[in-house]
This record gives C-alpha cells, sequence and structure tokens, in this order.
C-alpha cells in the first residue's frame, strides 16, 4: 500500500493530478503578474499615484504566490512549469498590452481574478478529497484574499 503513497503519505495519483492543476495556475499567475506589473509601468492619469502603489502591491503578493505553488508542485513530488512558452499556451489569462487606463487596468485584474479564483475552488475541491492539508491551506487562503480584493477593485469601478 505504501508504494502508493508519495514521500509526503498522499496518494500519488491524486498527487499527480493536484500538480496539473497546480502547474494551471501557476501559468494563469505569471500572466496575472506580468499583467500588474506592466500596469504598474504604464499607468497614467489623475489616480497615477493611488494605483501606481496598488499595482505594485497586486505584482509583489503574486510573486509570492507564484513562489508558493511552484514550491508546492514540489512538495507534492512533481516540476513547476517555469518557460513562458509554458504559460502562454497553458494559460486562460492573456497578456495585457500598453494599458495605461485605470479603470481599464483594474478590469483586467478583475478578469484576471475570474480565471484564478475557480481554479483555486477546484484545487480546494481536489486537495480536501485528497487530505493534502498543505494544498488545501493554501488555496483557502487565496480564496479569502482575493474576494475581498474583487469587492474592493469592483467597488473602486462602481459595480
Amino acid at each position: 500500500m505504501t508504494d502508493k503513497l508519495n514521500k509526503i503519505g498522499l496518494d500519488k495519483q491524486a498527487s499527480s493530478d493536484l500538480a496539473d492543476k497546480l502547474n494551471e495556475l501557476l501559468a494563469n499567475y505569471q500572466l496575472f503578474y506580468m499583467n500588474a506589473r506592466g500596469f504598474h509601468w504604464n499607468i497614467k492619469g489623475e489616480k497615477f499615484f493611488e494605483l501606481h502603489l496598488k499595482f505594485e502591491e497586486l505584482y509583489n503578493d503574486s510573486l509570492v504566490k507564484i513562489d508558493e505553488i511552484a514550491e508546492r508542485i514540489l512538495t507534492l513530488g512533481f516540476t513547476p512549469l517555469h518557460t513562458y512558452g509554458d504559460y502562454t499556451g497553458l494559460s486562460k489569462i492573456k497578456a495585457a498590452k500598453n494599458v495605461s487606463s485605470g479603470n481599464k487596468a483594474i478590469q483586467e485584474i478583475l478578469n484576471g481574478y475570474e480565471v484564478l479564483l475557480p481554479l483555486e475552488r477546484e484545487l480546494l475541491e481536489m486537495s480536501g478529497d485528497s487530505n493534502d492539508e498543505g494544498t488545501n491551506a493554501l488555496m483557502s487562503d487565496y480564496i479569502r484574499e482575493q474576494e475581498k480584493l474583487i469587492w474592493m477593485y469592483s467597488a473602486y469601478l462602481n459595480q
């Protein structure tokens, strides 16, 4: 029976499925990060100072999450994707090029969460079903944070 378990005591097949889904999340986070970084660099207008700082917070947070996701994949015994080709081929989030409007950038952020949040909820369910508390805790934290951010960014756009 132990030959069906990985080094951390989780089912190998379930861990493989989780790693695949985590790699999908990783790819989407990489594009989300790149977009937030571009918004930070290119933002213009009367809300420049406010949004410039907000986008910096967002890309710094994304960078931490990217590392956590990649390390979780490694902890499960698999290899995280690590090329831009892998990321762009797998990500549902697409590059937002030359966005300088604050409202457009915020809408792109919300569009990104429309991709990330369902993936995280799927991972939460998968990790719960396989007793993977490490992945489960990460996804639970991400979901809680992002639900609040969605409310805040939506309020900014009067939505």
